[in-house]
């Protein structure tokens, strides 16, 4: 395991600095960091990596969880650009790309979330956050039949998972399958009786059925069979 570790530190890499840190340095510099991202402290745990960083700029770990603390910091532009470091460095890691999602998805950049989820698809078909954010992704550019689509995919193997059953009817919500809709959200809360889309969606949906049949009954209310059109009779005709 120590050898792993210190290869992924190393990947594709020379250090640059004049002494490169021992295993024992790289440990404490990551558990330091750990500890103040629990806490919530991300600057620190930002600095605490910072001399692993310098010894190893292009390694594959440290720019991996740098991309990661500086997207809970909500410095967006930073962990794009370790992430796509830790990319350079091991081109096929999946993990690095789902990690590049994060920034994107949180500046809303939906059509680079798109892509990356199908540069997933190529290697994982059936990778589960690379499906669920694909199906995210396209239903926030309006391609509500093509996340149809990949929520059933998904859901053939997972039928009980709710992110994939609320995905499939935000889908079809988008698509103006209401009833349909309706149905699933109902089916996720006996599944995740406090899942907060599902509750919130459903509450929208009842609201407006509400207002409809309230709606049509106050218009068959002012209707008569003497006054089908609803008009008012009280004045006088011409």
């Amino acid at each position: 395991m120590r050898r792993l570790i210190v290869s992924l530190l190393m990947a594709l890499t020379i250090p640059v600095s004049a002494f490169s840190l021992t295993y024992t340095e790289i440990k404490e510099a990551y558990q330091r960091s750990y500890i103040y991202e629990k806490s919530g402290d991300y600057a620190d745990a930002i600095k605490a990596l910072m001399p692993v960083y310098k010894s190893y700029p292009n390694g594959y770990t440290v720019n991996l969880r740098l991309g990661w603390l500086y997207y809970l910091a909500g410095r967006y532009a930073d962990s794009e650009l370790h992430y796509k470091k830790a990319l350079q460095a091991i081109p096929t890691s999946v993990e690095a790309v789902l990690g590049l999602m994060l920034p994107l998805i949180a500046q809303d950049r939906w059509s680079q979330v798109e892509s990356l989820a199908y540069r997933i698809l190529k290697t994982d078909y059936y990778n589960y956050y690379g499906n669920l954010r694909l199906s995210v992704a396209l239903r926030h550019q309006n391609k509500f039949s093509m996340a149809e689509a990949v929520d059933r995919k998904m859901l053939t193997l997972y039928p009980t998972d709710v992110n994939f059953l609320n995905e499939l009817a935000l889908s079809l919500l988008g698509e103006g399958k209401k009833l349909y809709a309706k149905t699933i959200f109902e089916n996720v809360l006996i599944l995740d009786p406090e899942n907060i889309i599902a509750k919130e969606y459903l509450g929208k949906l009842t609201s407006l059925e509400s207002t409809k049949s309230n709606r049509t009954s106050s218009d068959n209310q002012t209707k008569t069979p003497e006054n089908p059109t609803g008009e008012d009779s009280s004045k006088e005709s011409n």
